[in-house]
């Protein structure tokens, strides 16, 4: 444990908690504050002592909160003694079974990064001196940060509200010596956990188990690090889109400034900037429609010289005749009359031309989520709620104030906001690798980008169908938890959020949002091969001054006695003067990084081969964030 974080819970940040979850950092306290904390633990204390009926202290929880706990064990009066006596004071075991009892979850356990957050959100919340718990306790939990003792905390069990309860029992059980816990890869009971790091079992005082069980950080940890990975995978996504645009020769129109100054929501606009940055010194974007030959099969004779002869595909475009440019004459002034890859078209389809639209709806998603997740890092939310200071008060509900702040709510809406934008996100990216491999929308790259002379290559049609898979599974898995609320505690909690369902659904989407993602990817950096290669090769044989090859890659061209032949023959020198007055064509400085860095672990596929690996690879390359820009 290299770096720490100062937890004063007031100023913790999405990117610390990161930090603290996935670098390993640990976590010290603020000493201040820490006086702040100790203040509200002897308050409580004093009122216990002076007999002050308290919720949660000397009172039952939830449906039991009408039942005073006595000055002793009625049990104790049972015919032959009580035979299950546990140690300590009734308030103690009031506090004590609250952790025991409520650690009911199941499924698979959290991965460490979600506990060590989940750890560091309930220490951070309890720094701010409301929630009664004593420092040695908040030291306690500190030091099962630090020394890695990471809580079995089973997935599934929070309705979120009142708060986390049973997850965030497994959490605190630890401490107590129960539950189980990994230290140093091992699952181990926690117990075993606590003795193997030098730290010792505690028991819980006035309040204290309330404390650790009641509040929003399954909740919270869960959607700060699916946001942290949604930040992330939304410049991706902005990323494969531009490669995508690249792939087609597209239009920059649609991502200019002035453009969305007209309708200027914020991640629309921060969209339409990043992908402007991501396409910059392109020299694919915008060419004229006349410059881009569409892909025709290889045959042996389609070229002389051994640099091309190296291709494994063949080019054309086919000539306008002078009869059927009528009512086009203005745009056959600015366009020679060569149809090729492009269509005449001055827009490109949704799934380009409306990128900054949907990913900008992302992004605001994402932002309003982070809004909510700001607030909430620092927020106090258990119950009661101790206020020492309000010194005028005149009953002590005035000081011990039940309220709702365990409710899950405001994070259950923000992260339902998100959940719905998760597929939106993802079936967009999809459609722009569909349009990459069919034919009939991929302006004239071959179809499922691969030459397939003999009819034996399937290409990339196949990739098509895991991203369409995986946007149906998004999308089935979209619905909002937090509209479903289910009473529970004899309809004491007669309202909940479901709020550890929603964020959790949203973590668990991210694999496959990133999924979606690598795919488009993949699939766009074959096709951007094929575009910048034809464009290439029709460059390279221009440049050589023969209009005769370059005629010769014209399909309908007329024969020497039509009496349109001139005309072709001045139209074919000017398209060849054009073409070799180009530079090497090639994608913006941005996406030829992410297209380098991609090649160097997948090479070009020619011809069909096993696909597996190279899927493997570019979903851990996006993983890994390799493709951060």
């Amino acid at each position: 444990m290299n770096q720490t974080i100062l937890l004063d819970g007031n100023s913790l940040s999405r990117q610390q908690l990161v930090a603290v979850a996935r670098q390993g950092y640990g976590v010290r306290l603020d000493s201040e504050q820490l006086k702040r904390v100790q203040r509200a633990a002897d308050f409580l204390a004093d009122k216990v002592s002076c007999g002050e009926p308290t919720y949660g202290v000397t009172t039952g929880f939830g449906s039991n909160a009408d039942k005073l706990l006595g000055a002793y064990r009625l049990r104790d009066e049972l015919p032959g003694g009580n035979p299950h006596k546990p140690e300590g004071t009734l308030l103690e075991e009031l506090q004590h079974n609250l952790i025991t009892t409520h650690a009911v979850c199941v499924g698979k356990p959290f991965s460490a990064e979600v506990v060590r957050a989940m750890l560091v959100i309930r220490i951070n919340t309890l720094m701010r001196g409301h929630s009664g718990i004593r420092v040695a306790t908040l030291e306690a939990l500190t030091a099962l940060l630090n020394h890695d003792v990471i809580p079995v905390v089973p997935e599934k069990g929070s309705v979120g509200a009142s708060g986390d309860l049973a997850p965030l029992s497994h959490l605190a059980i630890v401490l107590l010596g129960g539950g189980e816990a990994f230290y140093k890869g091992e699952r181990l009971s926690g117990a075993e956990a606590l003795k193997r790091a030098g730290l010792q079992p505690i028991r819980l005082s006035f309040k204290e188990g309330l404390a650790l069980n009641n509040g929003t950080a399954q909740m919270l940890a869960t959607a700060v690090l699916a946001l942290d990975k949604l930040e992330y995978l939304l410049n991706v996504a902005d990323l494969s889109a531009s490669m995508t645009l690249d792939a087609f020769a597209g239009r920059s129109g649609a991502m200019r400034p002035e453009v969305h100054a007209l309708r200027p929501h914020p991640g629309q606009v921060e969209v339409a900037g990043h992908v402007r940055g991501l396409l910059a010194s392109s020299t694919l974007v915008d060419i004229p429609y006349h410059l881009v030959p569409r892909f025709k099969q290889w045959s042996a004779e389609a070229w002389n010289t051994p640099e091309d002869q190296a291709l494994s595909f063949d080019i054309s475009w086919d000539w306008v005749p002078a009869s059927q440019r009528h009512g086009r004459e203005a745009f056959y002034k600015r366009f020679l009359p060569f149809k090729g890859g492009k269509k005449h078209q001055p827009q490109d389809a949704y799934c380009l031309r409306c990128m900054p639209q949907v990913h900008g709806a992302v992004r605001d998603a994402w932002a309003q989520a982070c809004r909510v997740i700001d607030i909430e890092l620092n927020a106090v939310t258990d119950n009661p709620l101790i206020f020492p200071d309000n010194t005028d008060a005149t009953h002590i509900e005035e000081q011990v104030i039940s309220a709702g702040h365990f409710h899950g709510m405001p994070l259950a809406l923000a992260m339902s906001y998100v959940k719905a934008a998760i597929p939106v996100l993802a079936s967009i990216s999809e459609r722009r690798l569909n349009k990459l491999v069919d034919p009939a929308t991929n302006d004239g790259l071959p179809a499922f980008l691969t030459g397939n002379e003999d009819g034996t290559d399937s290409g990339f049609m196949i990739v098509q169908y895991t991203a369409a898979a995986l946007v149906n599974d998004l999308a089935t898995r979209a619905h909002p938890a937090s509209v479903y609320s289910v009473p529970t505690s004899a309809n004491a909690e007669d309202h909940v959020s479901m709020g550890a369902n929603e964020a959790r659904h949203v973590l668990e989407m991210m694999d496959d949002l990133s999924h979606v993602l690598a795919l488009e990817l993949y699939t766009a950096a074959q096709a951007l091969d094929y575009r910048q290669e034809m464009l290439n090769a029709a460059r390279r044989l221009a440049a050589r001054g023969d209009w005769q090859a370059l005629a010769s890659k014209v399909a309908n061209a007329p024969r020497e006695d039509n009496p349109h032949y001139a005309q072709f023959v001045e139209e074919v020198k000017q398209l060849t003067a054009a073409l070799a007055d180009v530079g090497d064509f090639h994608a913006g400085e941005a996406v030829r990084k992410a297209h380098e860095a991609l090649r160097k672990q997948i090479r070009f596929m020619h011809r069909d081969r096993a696909m597996d690996s190279d899927v493997h690879t570019v979903c851990e390359l996006v993983q890994q964030r390799v493709f951060a820009g």
